[in-house]
């Protein structure tokens, strides 16, 4: 299976860019602190997607997903933070989120059926 065809890869690349475009504007004292955590969790949806489809089986597959989950809930929550501490301004990368959780989870169902 292609990763790079995924709906939720692709999702999640645009999340990667997102994040990366609404932390430019953080305060300099957030760079190794909340900016540098919100930009790996993102990266890390993506690379745990695209890792998890080179294993040799679903079950493994599945694993990275579920690691993949994980990661978009840690952002999710530095996202709150974000907003809570007045550096983002908009929820919509919330409702990305959202759309990307779901994507994830039914992914972790059609691998489910697999093994």
């Amino acid at each position: 299976m292609d990763y790079k065809k995924l709906d939720a890869w692709k999702h999640g690349f645009e999340l990667v860019s997102l994040i990366y475009d609404e932390t430019k504007s953080y305060p300099s004292e957030e760079i190794y602190g909340l900016v540098s955590q919100m930009r790996r969790s993102a990266v890390s949806i993506v690379s745990n997607i695209a890792e998890g489809s080179s294993r040799n089986s679903f079950k493994d597959y599945y694993r990275f997903i579920e690691i993949a989950y994980g990661s978009t809930v840690e952002l999710e929550t530095q996202v709150l933070i974000s907003i809570r501490l007045g550096y983002l301004k908009s929820d919509s990368i919330l409702e990305e989120i959202t759309q990307l959780k779901k994507l994830l989870n039914g992914l972790k169902r059609y691998l489910k059926t697999k093994f």
